[in-house]
């Protein structure tokens, strides 16, 4: 990995979940220098932090660092800053590398009440999902509509549902939006749709949609791709 690279990332995913742009760089600066100095010198690593992307390596040298006498001399002179640095590091990469997912699995697999070929759907499905809203955080870089930039409150909405789409519609990035869950429980069910144009179509069925934040010049930034997807929840979606 291109060193500073995982840093901007970072830097994005802090500002992303509402930490003030000079919060961000300063955190980032931090992982990246001082305290991967530290560790360096003590040891515990042979290598910057910033260049660990595995939460399973990076998960035990929290304590460790945090014990170092010179970590905890800085951090009570900056007032918990380099404590609060490492945590969201690692919160990060928990994000990022989808520590959840691998979670959710697990709990799958475990569950003796579901049959072997459930699992294995149960499985497949949830990988897809954390692919799809991986990929959609990526493109979107927050809500498609609002631009709402925390994405741990953000959904992962399909286009053209899963349930109807072939294997590769479901998993295509083109084929979703990342949606404040009000805008996608609406989306979901129907009462909003998108124009060719982007421009958004509110049902005849959705009364006081104001209430629920939605305003008739809303609208989505639309690629080429996401069209035939767009016509398809236009017409077999959308109610009217």
């Amino acid at each position: 990995m291109v060193a500073g690279f995982e840093s901007l990332g970072f830097q994005q995913w802090l500002q992303s979940i509402g930490k003030a742009e000079k919060t961000a760089k300063n955190y980032a600066s931090a992982i990246e220098g001082s305290i991967s100095h530290w560790a360096i010198d003590a040891g515990l690593v042979n290598t910057k932090l910033n260049l660990i992307t595995e939460p399973s390596q990076l998960h035990p040298l929290l304590d460790p660092i945090q014990q170092l006498p010179t970590f905890q001399e800085k951090n009570t002179k900056g007032k918990g800053m380099y404590s609060a640095a490492l945590r969201q590091y690692a919160e990060y990469l928990n994000d990022i590398t989808g520590q959840v997912l691998r979670d959710d699995i697990e709990q799958i697999l475990s569950n003796n009440t579901i049959t072997a070929t459930d699992k294995s759907a149960l499985v497949n499905t949830r990988i897809g999902q954390g692919k799809f809203r991986s990929q959609l955080i990526e493109q979107w870089q927050g809500c498609a509509v609002t631009g709402y930039r925390d994405v741990r409150f953000l959904v992962a909405s399909h286009i053209k549902p899963w349930s109807k789409s072939e294997d590769q519609e479901g998993l295509d990035m083109f084929n979703g939006l990342l949606l404040l869950p009000n805008l996608d429980k609406v989306f979901d069910l129907g009462y909003i749709t998108f124009e060719e144009s982007g421009t958004i179509r509110i049902s005849q069925q959705l009364e006081d949609y104001r209430t629920l934040g939605i305003e008739q010049g809303m609208s989505v930034s639309v690629h080429t791709k996401h069209q035939s997807y767009l016509a398809f929840h236009r017409e077999c979606q959308f109610r009217p």
